[in-house]
């Protein structure tokens, strides 16, 4: 018998409401991303969240850009941000745009003015600040207040037609500016924006603000559970206060923890900067935490999606350590990454009683964990490249690798010994020379001997080339954006090596961008984007221990 897993508030919230009939019985929810930049991945929290919810309970999410500031938003963006929702797993019920309802927007504000809970406001953004008061003291009424029906219909329509420059004014709802809640004394919920609109062009020049735009969508497309992050609490009086003057469909907001994480940054302002500076290579550099960042490192959706049902939903903010995300996706891809072998650091080691010209195929299991995974050829021949730091020329006590004297056995082959050693005049290991034992090979062991080490290897004359980028954490503090000064001071410097010649076995000649794989006791691997079939290129998605905990510990 499972124990059933316990429902977090937002779903105690749904069965209520479904219990008592409250919202008809439907579910209906929607991820509302602004296309002014790449998701990361606190927004797959909320995509798995929205979408989740939706499926669980037979409902429908839809996805609806907030795309009313035409300055900073591109198609680009938009794009990206569905690609990413399909490769996490998700197909939302409708695509929409805030800018689909800018008339009706438009009509809903004309329906304040009639009423006489807006006005048009002549006052700059300094004299309007100005004016907000503070949580001690109250605002003071715009001098603009007071302007009768007739004008501010009048004005405001003036402003959609373009007569007024950017910032000449703007319409404000009339509230309380003595309201304890700033967020209340009389918002602007209209400003003027001559700029090129990525759907609607340059038919508007007025655009509708957040707080203005995001109920009112949610209520058209009678959104049953509006789910935001804890940064909007403070925004929901003013979300049901607009909903009510309206009389509209009476959408509710509900608040969660966003995700945060460390050695990241999840502002896109920052997140930004870091790509404009030419901090990263772009939006999709592996160490940025955007989803199409961390799609190219080569973590799987799957392990995401776990990752953020092992985080939950909380109402309180906490820090997640990144370990936890890693650790989902070293458990993914343990399950999924067929094995291969790539020598990152090599040296030759020559097999001196093989054959010459000699070539025995070898075949290997992809995928031990996978009891579908199937075989590889693998060739094996008298020569071969080893990982440098698997000889040692004066071995220590428990290495278990090789040295002079010292047996091994080559993985899925042959028993060697290690017999001599070439070194250059900087004294630096060229050539290891070894024997193998003919009757050791693995399957058909007669040897009797048992060896304690096993190491990878791969045939040199059989050997692709490739290039393999080694990333760790873009920074080297946890939180970033707490620390004093500019957060781009804490920037790793050793966030990424790049090798220029890896040896890889043949096997991947064929590999595709986005090919994950594990690089036998180096770690997870995918095939980067930038590789052609003249030069492959890997990204290192993450090792197969977490290395990084027991840093911290040394420090």
């Amino acid at each position: 018998m499972t124990e059933e897993k316990s429902l977090n508030f937002i779903e105690e919230i749904i069965e209520k409401d479904l219990a008592e009939g409250t919202t008809g019985g439907r579910v209906q929810t929607r991820f509302p991303p602004e296309p002014n930049g790449y998701l990361h991945i606190g927004h797959a929290k909320s995509i798995c969240l929205n979408f989740g919810l939706a499926k669980k309970y037979n409902g429908q999410c839809n996805l609806r850009f907030d795309d009313t500031n035409p300055s900073t938003e591109e198609t680009e963006y938009v794009e990206s941000i569905k690609e990413d929702v399909k490769w996490l797993g998700f197909q939302w019920a409708n695509e929409l745009y805030a800018s689909n309802y800018f008339d009706q927007l438009y009509a809903f504000a004309t329906q304040l003015i009639q009423k006489g809970l807006a006005y048009v406001d002549d006052s700059t953004s300094e004299e309007i600040a100005a004016t907000k008061g503070s949580t001690f003291e109250p605002g003071k009424n715009s001098p603009y207040r007071d302007r009768n029906v007739d004008e501010n219909l009048r004005l405001f329509e003036e402003m959609k037609d373009g007569k007024y420059k950017d910032g000449e004014k703007v319409l404000r709802a009339k509230v309380d500016m003595a309201h304890p809640n700033l967020l209340l004394r009389d918002p602007v919920i209209y400003r003027i924006k001559h700029a090129h609109h990525h759907r609607t062009g340059d038919k508007w020049c007025i655009y509708p603000m957040y707080d203005f735009a995001h109920g009112q969508s949610d209520s058209i497309e009678k959104i049953t559970h509006s789910i935001c992050t804890l940064e909007f609490i403070h925004h929901r009086p003013l979300y049901d206060w607009f909903i009510e003057q309206l009389e509209i469909y009476p959408s509710h907001q509900y608040e969660f923890a966003r995700l945060n994480m460390t050695y990241t940054v999840m502002s896109k302002r920052k997140l930004l900067q870091l790509v404009n500076e030419g901090q990263v290579t772009g939006w999709n550099d592996p160490r940025m935490p955007t989803i199409s960042g961390m799609r190219r490192r080569g973590y799987t959706a799957d392990a995401i999606r776990q990752f953020c049902e092992t985080i939950g939903v909380a109402k309180r903010e906490n820090m997640i350590d990144v370990g936890l995300l890693e650790f989902c996706v070293r458990e993914s891809l343990n399950k999924s990454a067929n094995r291969v072998m790539a020598v990152l650091d090599p040296v030759k080691l020559v097999l001196t009683n093989y054959p010459e010209g000699q070539t025995e195929e070898l075949e290997l299991d992809n995928n031990p964990e996978d009891p579908n995974g199937g075989t590889r050829i693998v060739p094996f021949s008298r020569e071969m490249w080893i990982e440098r730091e698997d000889f040692m020329e004066n071995p220590a006590k428990k290495f278990f690798r090789l040295g002079p004297g010292l047996m091994v056995r080559l993985k899925g082959a042959y028993i060697i010994k290690c017999d001599d050693f070439k070194k250059d005049e900087n004294g630096n290991i060229t050539e290891i020379h070894c024997s193998y034992l003919p009757e050791s090979k693995s399957g058909n062991d007669t040897s009797g001997i048992n060896v304690k080490g096993t190491i990878h290897w791969v045939s040199v004359p059989h050997a692709k080339v490739a290039e393999v980028r080694l990333y760790d954490r873009l920074f080297k503090v946890e939180d970033p954006s707490s620390e004093e000064g500019d957060f781009k001071e804490y920037i790793n410097p050793n966030s990424v090596e790049v090798l220029s010649t890896v040896y890889i076995e043949p096997a991947l000649a064929n590999t595709k961008p986005g090919d994950r794989f594990q690089f036998l006791r180096k770690g997870y691997f995918a095939t980067d984007l930038d590789s052609t079939s003249e030069k492959l290129v890997f990204n290192k998605t993450v090792g197969l221990k977490d290395t990084w905990a027991k840093e911290a510990k040394k420090g």
